[in-house]
């Protein structure tokens, strides 16, 4: 079910995997969460996703009795600042119950002591999440997850381009500039602070560091001025060839999407590997359109579930990111058809009935050779650097 608005209510990968909840501890939790209705607070930017959250509440009030309702939100900042406020106030019961999120979001809830838990691990789904394979499973933008926060799903910056007009793609951030220099005009990114083109300016801050262990502490004003230097450099020759010269920059991805599909721009860019394939499927997109990652690795993170400190529906929260989860639901949100979105849990170790669940075969728009995930720096890097881009090209 979904609502758009709501009444105001009065490391490390190699560590050994956590145990899920002894099973009476969990059917306690079971019997607590019936009859609840978990506020989930979720960005509403997709079709698709707003789809898999309606099949998922109907499945929750299905088989657990709880109703989830998507609370829909253009961006995870406001929820934040909700759940400040209600600390603010002393809210002890809060009008969250569940958030979609990630990054320097996570990071803000988690130092200021604003989330409930540690919970994650202790799910019965948990005992299936991927940590070594996906060590950003238990790592968020570098910071440890501790349990705070439950992993939902993959992400991976991905670019896409129509094979008519770029048959040999650019595999790193040199190779983009040398194309950009052949094509000029034919290639953008989102305006930051908006995610994807924060995200662009991330993975070349990664290509063009020095060195990467910078990037991977707590920032400090030496350190972005030494590290971040190559990155401005590289803007300076890069903006010139854009779209409109640089002067100015699609204000997101579903735009930069559509200037592609129209011609106007031959190399787009997503942060779902599997976005030019559903948008092939969904006729947005010619099936000369193919996927792509930068030979030496894009950054990769994990997006995840969390819960507020005065949440309401605690027990409720957490069955629903249980059961999102479970290998049934991570395989409907990994179909192509449905949503797209890679699982965090480990296929091999599945028992093979829900292993099969995840058969699929290769589609149109497809990344041609995947390339290693390249872990995000640090969250605290993302506001200088978003600060820095508006002072030079944000006017």
């Amino acid at each position: 079910m979904t609502i758009t608005r709501r009444r105001w209510l009065g490391a490390a990968a190699l560590l050994p995997l956590a145990r899920p909840a002894p099973a009476q501890s969990w059917q306690a939790l079971l019997r607590s969460a019936r009859g609840q209705t978990v506020y989930f607070d979720a960005w509403a930017g997709s079709e698709h996703i707003n789809a898999y959250l309606q099949w998922a509440a109907a499945e929750l009030e299905r088989t657990r009795g709880l109703r989830l309702e998507h609370v829909k939100i253009a961006d995870t900042a406001e929820a934040v600042q909700r759940i400040r406020a209600e600390k603010a106030a002393a809210r002890a019961e809060g009008s969250i119950d569940m958030v979609w999120i990630n990054g320097e979001n996570f990071l803000h809830l988690k130092r200021e002591a604003l989330l409930f838990g540690p919970f994650a691990e202790t799910l019965p789904s948990y005992a299936y999440v991927d940590t070594v394979g996906k060590p950003t499973t238990r790592t968020d933008f570098s910071e440890p997850v501790d349990g705070m926060e439950a992993p939902w799903g993959m992400a991976q910056l991905t670019f896409y381009a129509d094979r008519r007009r770029v048959p040999q793609p650019p595999l790193s951030a040199a190779e983009l500039l040398a194309w950009t220099r052949a094509n000029a005009g034919r290639f953008s990114y989102p305006k930051p602070p908006q995610f994807h083109g924060t995200t662009f300016l991330k993975q070349l801050l990664l290509e063009l560091a020095p060195e990467r262990a910078p990037l991977r502490a707590p920032v400090t004003d030496a350190a972005f001025a030494s590290t971040s230097a190559p990155l401005w450099a590289y803007l300076e020759q890069l903006h010139p060839r854009l779209w409109r010269d640089g002067r100015q920059f699609p204000p997101n991805n579903v735009v930069l999407r559509q200037m592609l599909a129209d011609g106007e721009l031959a190399i787009g860019l997503t942060f779902n590997p599997n976005e030019a394939a559903n948008e092939i499927a969904a006729g947005r997109l010619p099936k000369s359109v193919y996927g792509y990652q930068h030979r030496g690795g894009t950054i990769g993170n994990t997006h995840f579930l969390a819960i507020p400190f005065n949440a309401r529906a605690k027990a409720g929260a957490q069955v629903a990111i249980d059961f999102l989860l479970s290998p049934r639901a991570q395989a409907r949100k990994a179909d192509i058809a449905e949503w797209g979105d890679p699982t965090v849990l480990d296929i091999e170790r599945l028992p093979a009935a829900e292993r099969a669940l995840f058969a699929a075969t290769r589609v149109a728009g497809s990344v041609l050779q995947p390339a290693p995930a390249l872990p995000e720096p640090h969250a605290s890097w993302v506001e200088p650097l978003e600060r820095e881009w508006t002072r030079r090209y944000g006017v």
